[in-house]
Order: structure tokens, then sequence, then C-alpha cells
């Protein structure tokens, strides 16, 4: 289909579309008026991830296309936990630390969405300051009617929990009902037109679409994204290392740049048009790269997405530790650091607290397998004592591609 609105062009473009509710209607819209746009994230930890960031980059798209991006906040949701790819209720947090993990997650849409109270300005809402008004009794009569247990338990959030005989609380059972309910709600108190979000949302937007036009006869749309995965099949979102998280409290900078830097040369270009502002026509020259070629563009989607989230300071220090560790063989200054007491602290012992190994048992095995070096040299025993004098400073690696500062303290 060919789009007349600056917005569908984009997102279809870039490889964000996935499923549309009336994409004529929606292309019309958009390019007669300035659609207010949104998608809602649950404060479940400090920071979001980077499975999160495609969802991000579409505030951005919008706001780039010239709409408003509406960065909806689980305050009230978080609460209750979408049961949507689980298999087990998710652990109730007190209100201070829903409001803790609020404020974390803001920064990285300080930095990716202009806020203001402009037009096309971004803006930050907490559907608990209307999921907490609602009394039980009103809730059930208003909204409850409009939705049938028969289709509710046909969802796959629900269906698939059953089948596996895992629990699910009534708490759960409501999540949808709750989601339906910010569209309307969005829709009749700031304009929204359109909900977006990931393709394991569909459900829950097609509730807020049937639900809206029920309640206010008032047409509104959804947009779902592919499922984005590595080209190894992997999930976005976590490492071998754990979760690559956006915060750089919650993951050094350079740790998030190197993970950009070492994904996969199938996913090089994919990548580039998702989470950078490269213009096309340079995102198809990088992903035809080949052979240690691609490395280069690899550097770019680093710098480019590390830039993005982090800043350009980050970027520019990442990319000199990379050089500096990879090709003088020396210390670069963004590499993780380990203190050593003047006790020391065992080999093995050393990878987990840098979080290179999971485990010590995973610590023994990477040193049996010959993956681990203390200043470029091959070491085999788990229990070998590190010992640093004070501003002394030591390498220790994993493999090629992790390295760490140890330093006497």
């Amino acid at each position: 289909m060919t789009y007349n609105s600056s917005l569908l062009r984009l997102l279809d473009e870039r490889g964000y579309i996935h499923q549309m509710t009336d994409a004529e209607g929606l292309d019309a819209l958009a390019a007669k008026q300035v659609v207010p746009g949104y998608i809602g994230f649950d404060a479940t930890a400090a920071s979001l991830h980077i499975g999160s960031l495609v969802q991000i980059m579409m505030l951005r798209r919008l706001q780039q296309a010239g709409h408003k991006p509406i960065v909806l906040m689980g305050g009230g949701t978080t609460r209750i936990g979408d049961p949507t790819g689980r298999d087990e209720s998710r652990k109730m947090l007190s209100d201070e630390a829903i409001e803790t993990n609020i404020k974390g997650i803001f920064s990285i849409f300080s930095r990716l969405l202009k806020f203001g109270d402009g037009p096309t300005d971004a803006v930050m809402v907490n559907n608990h300051d209307w999921l907490g008004q609602l009394g039980y009794i009103q809730l059930l009569q208003e909204v409850g009617t409009h939705f049938t247990v028969n289709r509710m338990l046909s969802f796959d959030s629900v269906r698939l929990r059953l089948e596996r005989e895992q629990p699910m609380t009534f708490l759960e059972f409501n999540y949808m009902i709750l989601q339906g309910y910010d569209f309307r709600h969005l829709s009749r108190e700031m304009g929204v037109a359109l909900q977006m979000g990931g393709s394991d949302q569909w459900g829950n937007i097609i509730n807020g679409i049937e639900l809206t036009r029920r309640m206010d006869s008032r047409e509104v749309f959804g947009i779902t994204t592919p499922l984005l995965t590595t080209a190894d099949g992997a999930k976005m979102g976590k490492s071998a290392a754990g979760a690559v998280w956006l915060n750089e409290d919650m993951l050094p900078s350079y740790d998030f740049w190197q993970y950009w830097r070492n994904c996969d040369d199938r996913d090089v270009g994919k990548f580039l048009r998702l989470f950078t502002d490269l213009p096309l026509d340079e995102i198809a020259r990088l992903e035809t790269l080949e052979g240690a070629a691609i490395n280069d563009a690899k550097v770019v989607l680093a710098n480019e997405v590390t830039r993005l989230c982090r800043g350009e300071d980050a970027a520019v220090a990442a990319e000199a530790t990379a050089k500096a560790t990879f090709a003088g063989g020396g210390l670069g200054q963004d590499l993780p650091t380990l203190e050593v007491t003047g006790e020391g602290v065992r080999l093995g012992s050393a990878l987990t607290e840098l979080g290179f190994t999971a485990s010590n048992g995973e610590a023994k095995r990477k040193i049996g397998e010959g993956a681990v070096k203390l200043d470029d040299v091959t070491m085999d025993d788990p229990g070998y004592l590190i010992a640093i004098p004070a501003g002394e400073t030591r390498k220790l690696s994993l493999g090629k591609k992790k390295h760490a500062v140890l330093k006497g303290a």
C-alpha cells in the first residue's frame, strides 16, 4: 500500500509496521491533522531495557513526522501486572518503588523525545491518576458490561496460562479491561487517536478500540510492531550477561556500546533503520558492506544508538575504549572496573562479580576452556588469588570481547 501521510511512510520504510487497524482511515487522518498517539510502559524496574527501545523509537518517529507522542506510564497497571507472555504472577511493588521506577524510566524518554506544551511536544501521563479513582462498582457497570468472559478467555495471555495449568489471579485477569479503559480515557481527555505497541499487545489494543467505539462512538486506531528478534532467533533485550538496560546506572555505557558492536552481521541494516536516525540511503550503503568492512557499519550502529540513548560523550568514550583495548592492547578508560582490596580476589569470583559469568561454576568452566586471560596471559586456576597493590591495575579478559580493569584499593 502507498501511504499519503509522512507518518505511515516513515514507519513503513523503517520496518515498524506489523499490524494496523484501518490503514486507510489512519493514513487520511495523519495526512490532515496532528495525531496524538501513545504507548504504555509498566514501571516494573528503574530502567527499561532494549526490548522496549523499538517502542520508544516509534514515539520518536511519531514526533519526527509532526505528531504528538504520549508516554503512558502504568502506575496503575503495574500494581496488577500484564499476564501477556508470563507463566507466573508478577511480583507486587510498593507505591514508593513504582514512583522511583517511573522517575528512572523518564530519563531515556527525555533524551529521545522533546517534551513541552506545544502541539507536537511529548507529554508523560500516569494511568494511576484515573485508574486509582475508579470505584469497583463503577468499573463493573460502565466498563465490565463491554467485555465477555468468553472472549477474554480466548486471548493468548489467558489461554496459554490456563493450558499450561499455571494459575492466573483475578487481579491479572482484569489487566486487559484496564488497558482498554486507558485508551478510552486518553481518547476522551486528550484526543488520543492512536495506540502503538508490540505484536503481543494486539488483542489489548483491539479491546481499547472497541471499548472507545462502544462507549463514546469514536473511531481510534492501532499499530503493532513485528516481534523483534536477532538473526539467531534470540529475543531482543537480553545478552548472555543479562538484560541490556537503557539507563547508564543499570549498565555501563561501554557494555551498552559493545552489545550493538557485537550484533550479528545480518541484523545491521534492520537495527540501523529501527534504532538510528541515519538516512535510508546511507543505511543501504552500510548494510551492503561485507567481510571485515561490516565491522565499520557495526561501529556506526553502536555509536549512533549509544549517542541517542546515552549522549555524545558516552559514545565517544566507548569507541575510544574499544580501540585502546582491542587495537592497542591497552586499557580503555570506559572499561568496567572491579576494586580489589588488600586481601585480593579469586579469579573465578572476579569474573562473577564483574557479571562476565552468572556463577562461580560457569567461571570455572570458562577458565577450564582457556577463555580467561589476566594481562593477556591464559589462566587455568579458578582459585588463583589476584592481589594488586593500591593504585595499580591489571586487565581481566573473558574471550575476545569482554574486558575489565582490576584496580588495587
